[in-house]
């Protein structure tokens, strides 16, 4: 009998609601192991983050754009951060924010977090079945995220696979 594997963000998620319940991140309970658990996060993190910026470069920029990584840092506030940004000529000229992951780790989280520099509005153009599945990994992102942020507002006890 095979098993029902969920995707990998569904998995992921769980991980996370799962840290929440068991107070600890990655295994670990102490804010140090956590800090410690987020910088090789951000090292995991850097190979993908490079290779989606290079990937809009490429294909939308034709090339005029430029990669900048921070690797991890310690902020002010005393949390954790790493950035990966792409910026170009015309949004340069812009004044506007360029293209940017950011991974962190806040004073007072729990555990780290994903965002960008501007999320919130994914454009929607299908017009056929084709395009509309291409958009499943899209759909995965924003029902992640707003699970998330449901759990955020409550708790992790709103997602029945967490309890016992």
């Amino acid at each position: 009998m095979k098993l029902d594997v969920p995707p990998a963000p569904l998995e992921a998620l769980v991980r996370h609601f799962a840290d929440l319940r068991d107070g600890t991140h990655a295994g670990h309970a102490t804010r140090q192991g956590k800090q410690d658990a987020f910088r090789q996060a951000a090292t995991l993190l850097d190979a993908p983050a490079r290779q989606v910026l290079a990937e809009f470069d490429r294909h939308l920029l034709l090339g005029s754009g430029t990669v900048k990584a921070t690797g991890a840092q310690d902020d002010a506030a005393g949390g954790s951060f790493a950035t990966w940004s792409l910026s170009w000529p015309e949004q340069r000229a812009a004044a506007v924010a360029p293209i940017t992951l950011v991974a962190h780790y806040g004073a007072g989280f729990h555990h780290p977090h994903l965002r960008g520099a501007t999320v919130g509005e994914w454009p929607l153009n299908v017009t056929d079945a084709g395009q509309a599945a291409e958009l499943v990994p899209v759909l995965r992102a924003i029902a992640t995220a707003d699970l998330h942020n449901l759990v955020f507002q409550r708790d992790w006890r709103l997602v029945p696979a967490l309890r016992p």
